[in-house]
């Protein structure tokens, strides 16, 4: 009887142990459950800027050695280029070309086709230069998720490239209207993706972002170029960078229209240049349609670079545009850090 009491007492010592490990268990794969789900999904949305758009290099550089790494990138334009570099493991040698280039450097890779195709550059060039230095592959297989934005030119549509050649992203992200001749996809017209997102928060959160962050190089950009007689440095960079291009343009225009060329050369009128009037007439609808996208869809961070004195075609100064890119980064530092905690 002793024995078959002390048996009962063993047996219930025993379910008591097996009920409070299973208990144990059971909590800790709903805790574990919990961290999968509360998981962060880290998207960076990268704007476009034109030249401003170096500064996506200093940005991500200095969010990396945070140890903050994005799951998904999606650029838009100049920030698609760079996000590309990024998504394909090719970012630093992204930089090492883009230092290496002058003001004459980036006109050896624009092929300008005068009054063909509604724009002056062609662009194969350029996309040749870029998968030298990048590489093409198919998005899907980048060893991090990208897209990239462009606009439908005959619907004003935003155009998501998801899968398919990284470089036909790029070219079609890119092409600035009135500069790049539009991109042919199968039915479509395509331009930069700046006119209808040029910050791509939206891209990012239908990608499967949870947590967003946004670098803006629209930012006080309006009337920056226009006018101002504050910077006569900064604007005589500005004109020889149009002028470099301009006597390209205006080689091209002799050989296809020589009658054509007194008009073009010989106003004295001072009016603003052909590029600072494309440039503004961009800032100030990316400025607007900026501020509209992200009131709309704001993002968890917003990081914005101060290169609001670069201009559009200032591609030679990737090293000033870089350090602020991380200087940026720096300036969000508790912002980040929270981020990362909560």
């Amino acid at each position: 009887m002793h024995h078959s009491i002390y048996e009962q007492d063993h047996t219930r010592r025993i379910s008591w142990i097996v009920r409070k490990r299973l208990k144990i268990y059971t909590l800790k794969k709903m805790v574990d459950s919990r961290k999968n789900t509360d998981h962060k999904t880290i998207g960076i949305a990268l704007g476009s800027g034109a030249a401003r758009g170096w500064a996506h290099i200093g940005v991500l550089q200095e969010l990396h050695s945070m140890g903050i790494e994005a799951d998904i990138v999606c650029g838009t334009s100049i920030g698609a280029l760079v996000g590309a570099a990024y998504a394909r493991g090719r970012l630093d040698a992204l930089e090492e070309w883009v230092l290496g280039f002058d003001r004459r450097e980036v006109i050896r890779h624009l092929d300008i086709k005068l009054l063909v195709g509604g724009g002056f550059v062609e662009g194969r060039r350029l996309i040749h230069a870029l998968k030298q230095v990048i590489g093409d592959a198919p998005i899907e297989d980048l060893p991090r998720t990208y897209a990239a934005v462009a606009s439908d030119l005959a619907t004003g549509s935003e155009v998501w490239f998801k899968k398919g050649s990284l470089m036909e992203a790029i070219r079609a992200s890119i092409a600035l209207p009135g500069l790049f001749i539009p991109v042919k996809r199968e039915k479509q017209w395509l331009v930069d993706g700046g006119l209808v997102n040029p910050v791509p928060v939206s891209l990012c959160r239908a990608m499967g972002a949870t947590t967003v962050i946004a670098v803006n190089l629209n930012g006080e950009i309006v009337g920056k170029h226009v006018g101002s007689r504050t910077d006569i440095g900064r604007k005589d960079r500005q004109k020889s960078d149009e002028r470099t291009v301009l006597d390209k343009l205006l080689k091209e225009l002799k050989q296809k229209a020589d009658s054509f060329l007194p008009r073009v050369s010989s106003s004295s009128v001072a009016t603003p240049g052909l590029f600072e009037v494309l440039a503004d007439s961009l800032n100030i609808m990316q400025d607007r349609i900026t501020r509209s996208r992200m009131a709309g869809d704001p993002p968890d961070i917003v990081l914005a670079p101060r290169i609001a004195h670069i201009a559009l075609l200032e591609f030679g100064r990737a090293e000033e545009a870089i350090h602020e890119g991380r200087a940026c980064v720096r300036r969000m530092t508790p912002a980040l850090q929270h981020m990362i905690e909560a």
